[in-house]
């Protein structure tokens, strides 16, 4: 039996009238409320006050402080020389422009690999300096007794599996995982062993539509896709990616709602409304998660014909 973190939920929300929760800041409880309902979950990025503004102001249900700010804010190669206290600092501002927006931020590589005790003390770090409300660790089982200190601590975790960006440099780049009946099992355990431990969210980046979707019907935690298909219970993407701003590589999973132009606002003369089109963007994007029309089959990646027998294998096993 998974342990939901029941303990992070504030007292009272039950009792909130319709009109009162809406204007309510997001919780681990409302998330939980939108996958129990079959409400696809809007998740978005956002690295500094002015995206989290924007993301905010269309209303995500949560945002990410993803490490990918180190590729896309900071304009390094990888996300794996952010350190610690550059995280902190990114959160502090994007919480300040969150809004009512659920806040949770990525460790970073190097923050929690070492020992769960070495985790649970830069995960209280995020938490207290950074006022974000969960962190989001990268691994499956054998991240499973890190995740467990830290939500014995008080501290809400979403999992990460499939494609772990941070471990590239050993997996072969950033390719897709579970195509095979091995891989595929591989990964369904640590979508098991995490939420196990205690997650009340996992991410899956970068496997196939078809074991999201069967990973999805197996959890009793949400699923948040990417490059995952649509079966999944939310989506999120890279903000820069989504409004067309990072061009240095574009996975096959993004689908970019608006292309931003490098124009500066100036002081007095404004030459364009980049904040309002980035907003009507996200938002677009946020209307299309929760109407599953993002992401489509053409955001998704392809099998081969042997794959797709591999994993209808593996599939199988599980029918009853």
């Amino acid at each position: 039996m998974f342990r939901l973190a029941t303990r992070f939920l504030p007292l009272g929300v039950r009792f909130q009238s319709t009109a009162a929760a809406k204007a309510l800041p997001r919780t681990v409880r409302s998330i939980r409320k939108l996958y129990e309902k079959g409400e696809p979950i809007a998740c978005m990025t956002a690295h500094d006050y002015p995206t989290a503004m924007l993301a905010s102001k269309a209303d995500m249900d949560v945002l990410l402080v993803g490490d990918s700010l180190a590729m896309v804010a900071l304009g390094r190669e990888d996300t794996n020389t952010l350190t610690l206290d550059e995280m902190i600092h990114h959160c502090k501002a994007v919480k300040r422009g969150s809004g009512r927006s659920f806040v949770v931020a990525d460790m970073p590589f190097g923050s929690y690999e070492l020992s769960p005790q070495h985790a649970l003390k830069s995960a209280i770090r995020m938490f207290r300096e950074g006022r974000i409300q969960a962190v989001k660790l990268e691994g499956g089982r054998e991240i499973a007794p890190t995740i467990a200190a830290i939500t014995s601590a008080g501290i809400p975790v979403v999992g990460h599996i499939g494609l772990l960006p941070q471990r590239q440099a050993v997996t072969g780049g950033f390719t897709v995982q579970g195509k095979s009946e091995e891989t595929a099992r591989r990964v369904f355990e640590d979508a098991l062993s995490v939420q196990e431990a205690g997650a009340f969210a996992v991410v899956l980046e970068a496997i196939p539509a078809s074991l999201a979707q069967f990973i999805t019907s197996k959890l009793q935690i949400p699923t948040i896709g990417i490059g995952a298909g649509h079966h999944c219970s939310g989506q999120v993407l890279v903000q820069m990616d989504a409004l067309g701003v990072f061009d240095r590589f574009r996975p096959k999973y993004v689908s970019v709602f608006s292309f931003i132009e490098t124009n500066i606002c100036r002081f007095v003369r404004v030459y364009d409304e980049i904040g309002k089109r980035a907003q009507a963007a996200l938002s677009t994007y946020r209307d299309e998660v929760k109407s599953k029309t993002f992401p489509s089959e053409e955001n998704s990646y392809d099998l081969k014909e042997h794959e797709k027998v591999s994993l209808a294998k593996f599939f199988d096993e599980y029918k009853n």
